[in-house]
């Protein structure tokens, strides 16, 4: 047996074994998903747990991945002076400048989530409050003061 006909008959008893994957014809019993933990699903978080995420992308990861960085430069800037002259110091001079790119891109991302984090508990509110605000002209209207219909 050929490579084809052995992957084409791998990948049929795969496909058999495997089932269906999702079924469209019906609505889950909880729409939202399930919560961590694999309680009743729930919308959002409290302001304090947005709070924590921001700080721990600030205090953990955003430090962590600085120091990470800074020790992989130093070891990178280390093997290509060790292959000063060859072509190895030319390709680890291009990883690296590949990865500091990829790090700058990473860190300007937990920043934006940080910043969002923190920025989330207060544009709700602010939406609460337009929305109530919209809607008081109608709250303040009197019954009385609308014609009967005709």
């Amino acid at each position: 047996m050929g490579f084809d006909e052995e992957w084409a008959a791998l990948r049929a008893q795969a496909a058999d074994r495997q089932g269906p994957v999702m079924r469209l014809n019906r609505v889950p019993d909880d729409p939202s998903g399930p919560a961590p933990g694999g309680g009743p699903g729930a919308f959002g978080s409290s302001p304090a747990e947005k709070q924590a995420a921001a700080n721990t992308i600030e205090n953990d990861l955003e430090g962590s991945t600085k120091k990470s960085t800074d020790w992989a430069d130093e070891s990178s800037d280390a093997a290509i002076k060790t292959f000063d002259g060859w072509q190895t110091a030319a390709g680890l001079k291009k990883v690296q400048e590949t990865w500091d790119r990829q790090v700058k891109t990473l860190m300007g991302r937990l920043s934006s989530e940080k910043n969002a984090l923190r920025g989330a508990s207060g544009y709700f509110a602010r939406n609460d409050l337009d929305i109530r605000g919209q809607f008081a002209p109608l709250s303040q209207s009197k019954v009385h003061d609308v014609a009967p219909p005709r």
